[in-house]
Order: structure tokens, then sequence, then C-alpha cells
């Protein structure tokens, strides 16, 4: 069985994914829901009615520089989604989690079974890195406000302000991102190798080999189906897991691939059709698994940032915000 297995996968891996994860209905939808629910710690300027919006809409850029160009297109297709079997490999190759700390560490490990990521996908990376930007960016906003606010430092206070003013608009867009990448993560079709149909695998069930499957779920079912109002209620608690980012970015595209079944088991039920509430209602929770995670990921990243530092030559946020360090204006201006 596995030999067929690999046989028929060989095959398929000579055509790629090119659907995008949620439409833009979908995506949005998870910016909106997961910015109105960022609790109070979260920076003021991140819950304003304007911001919230913002996020809703930046949340789809990642999708809209499709078809700019051949090697543009090749490098952001692929970071989209990552090809999950039952077992948790990724394509039958190396297992998912523990998530090598670098994407060349990655690579490495699928090259060992003749895969690389750009086929295989990579959207645990894309998660993983804007998270990471986005703590960053969070620590310059914390130590250039507080720099802002501090009367020894007045010299600068024009400059600081107005470098406050870049990062939250690098902020938003940060955040947009992470939302786009995290909606995708709770998209089962993109966590999985049955991707747009069953595909020419072992398939005892008799689940579905449409290839219209992929864009009927995320696109037109939730546009005709899936409103705000129901996907926040369906958002789960805030969770924070003081995990590193790798290890609860496996347990949620783990858990996602989980779905994989539950959806063809839905499809071969006629839960998909036009009309049927219960396409709606798995549509619905998925995108609010997805807002949650989001939310989720958000306050971990502005937890983080209290303990990194920030400029060059490096100052730690915590002395800035304490004032224990000289004017930071060269550090966060840069020494060349």
């Amino acid at each position: 069985m596995r030999s067929l297995v690999l046989i028929t996968l060989l095959a398929a891996l000579a055509v790629p994914s090119t659907a995008l994860a949620w439409g833009h209905s979908g995506h949005r939808f998870v910016g909106l829901a997961a910015a109105r629910a960022f609790p109070a710690e979260v920076p003021a300027f991140l819950r304003t009615r304007d911001a919230v919006t913002e996020i809703g809409e930046l949340s789809r850029e990642a999708d809209r520089t499709k078809d700019a160009g051949k090697a543009h297109d090749q490098e952001a297709q692929s970071g989209h989604f990552v090809d999950i079997d039952e077992d948790g490999r990724v394509l039958f190759g190396p297992p998912l989690a523990p998530i090598p700390p670098t994407r060349q560490d990655y690579e490495k490990a699928l090259q060992g079974f003749g895969l690389d990521s750009w086929k295989a996908g990579y959207l645990q990376y894309s998660i993983i890195d804007t998270w990471q930007a986005l703590a960053m960016d969070f620590a310059y906003w914390r130590a250039l406000n507080a720099a802002e606010k501090n009367p020894k430092w007045r010299k600068h206070r024009a400059w600081f302000a107005a470098d406050r003013r870049r990062r939250e608009s690098l902020i938003m867009k940060r955040i947009g991102d992470l939302s786009h990448f995290g909606g995708d993560g709770a998209q089962p079709l993109h966590a999985t190798y049955h991707y747009n149909g069953w595909g020419d695998y072992p398939n005892p069930k008799g689940y579905s080999q449409a290839r219209g499957l992929h864009a009927r779920f995320e696109g037109e079912l939730v546009n005709e189906s899936v409103t705000l109002g129901p996907v926040e209620a369906a958002m789960t608690p805030l969770k924070v897991c003081g995990c590193a980012i790798e290890q609860r970015v496996a347990d949620y595209l783990l858990s996602t691939s989980r779905q994989v079944e539950p959806l063809y088991d839905l499809e071969k039920a006629g839960g998909l059709a036009e009309g049927d509430a219960r396409g709606a209602a798995f549509a619905t929770r998925q995108i609010a698994v997805g807002a949650s995670e989001v939310r989720d990921m958000v306050v971990e990243a502005w937890r983080a940032s209290l303990n990194r530092k920030v400029g060059w030559r490096p100052v730690a946020v915590k002395d800035v915000i304490a004032g224990a360090v000289d004017d930071p204006y060269i550090s966060f201006h840069g020494v060349d």
C-alpha cells in the first residue's frame, strides 16, 4: 500500500496546488474577528475601529500579489500551504513536528525523501517568520513609545514620535500578514496533500475527486453563507501557551490536518451544497479557529517583545522603558 502511495505521489508532485486559502471574505473575517477580540493589554492604537477595519483589509494582501511574475509567484505560492499526510508527516517524508528551526533545515530534511519545500509547502515558516518579525516590531514600538515620553531625551522626541508612527504602520501590515497565513492554517485543504479532491491516492471511502472542491469550500460557500457575527461567537477564549512559536504552529497545523477527512465526509454527505447549513457551520468554525489563533499569536508576540533588544547597537527594551540607558537615539537611528 505504501509503495502505491509513493508512486502516485511522484505524479502528483508535478502539479502543486495553485489555489488561494479562503477567499477575500474569509480572510477579512479572520482579520476582523481577531482584531475585534484583542484584549486591553494590546496597544490601544490596534483596538480602534479604523485599525480593526485596516487589519481586515490587510489580511487579504498576501494573495493580492499573485501573478506578479514567475520568480515572485513560485516563491510565494508554496508559503500558503503544507501538505501533511495522515501520519503527521510532510508528504510521507519528514514529520511536521518538531518544526526545524530554519527553512534551510526543513529543506534538508525534505531532500532526504526526494522532496522540496516548493512542492511540499512551507506554511509553517510563513507563520513563524511573520510572528517573529511582529514581536520585534512590538519591541521597537515599546522602546520608541517610552523614549518619546522620557523628558531626558526630549532633544530627539520628534524623531522618536515619527518612528513610532512608522512602526505602527508596519505593525498593522505585519498583523495583516499574520492574519492571512494564520487563516490559511485553519483551512483544512491547506494542511493536506488532498488539497483539491482526494487525488490519485488510495480512496476506500470514495471521497470526491472534484477539482473545484477547494474553491467551492473556501470561496463560494463562505461568500454565500458565512457572516462575521457567528464567526465571533464561535471563537475560543484567549489561550497563551507560553511555548515556543514553533511548537504552537506545529500543534495548530496538525490540528487542522485532522479536519481533512471530516470535510470530505461532509462533502460526500452533500453538506457543501448551496444552502446546506452544515457546510456554513463547518466553514464558520474553521474561520473562527483561525481568528482565535491569530488573536492569541498577536498577544504572545506582544508579551515576548518586552524581553527583546532593539537597535544597533542593541539596547534592552526593559532598560529603555526604565530610562536606564543613555539617549537611545543613536541606537535606534543606526550607527553606520
